[in-house]
């Protein structure tokens, strides 16, 4: 079995190669999997499984009956975590619009959630956040700019931050540190 280390360095590589620009600092990585850790027994959902280096990170903290599952609707990115990270039986690997797939579920599912793409940020935010269980955390990145960000998206950032602030059913903490973080909580 291959260590967190190796398979990181794996998953780095084939994502390098495919050109894939938007994979996860590993300094949120680490934070993932202190907090998925937090989460003993728990079910987590990535909305953006990408090549799998946040996946990876997040299995990492999981304990062994925990449960995560990942969604991307690009399948040559997610095929490169289903090679690497697919042996896992806690990782359920789902190949679909994201968006599609919260409209699907129900309320109070999910112990913590990782948004790393538009859909359970930008869009579907009410929808993504009723899937908290209570205690459950939300957690997202990429809120400092970035070079891959298109023209214009700064607004997009600072409208959800502000939605965020307002909410009255969690509680946030923005970090300025790695590529900007928010984590929420849900409250009881």
């Amino acid at each position: 079995m291959k260590t967190l280390g190796q398979t990181l360095s794996a998953l780095a590589v084939e994502t390098k190669a495919l050109g894939f620009d938007m994979a996860s600092d590993p300094s949120v990585g680490s934070l993932l999997r202190a907090l998925t850790g937090s989460k003993p027994g728990g079910t987590c959902l990535e909305l953006g499984t990408g090549t799998g280096l946040s996946t990876a990170w997040m299995l990492a903290g999981l304990s062994p009956e925990g449960r995560l599952v990942s969604v991307d609707k690009e399948r040559k990115f997610q095929e490169v975590a289903k090679r690497h990270l697919g042996g896992d039986p806690r990782l359920t690997l789902c190949c679909e619009d994201a968006e599609d797939f919260i409209r699907a579920l129900g309320p109070k599912q999910f112990d913590l959630i990782f948004a790393d793409t538009w859909a359970g940020k930008f869009k579907l935010l009410d929808e993504t956040l009723t899937l908290l269980t209570p205690g459950g955390m939300y957690v997202v990145d990429d809120l400092l700019p970035q070079p891959n960000w298109p023209s214009g998206h700064q607004s997009t950032v600072d409208a959800f931050v502000a939605d965020m602030a307002r909410r009255e059913a969690i509680r946030v903490v923005s970090l300025d540190w790695a590529t900007g973080v928010m984590i929420a909580t849900r409250m009881s």
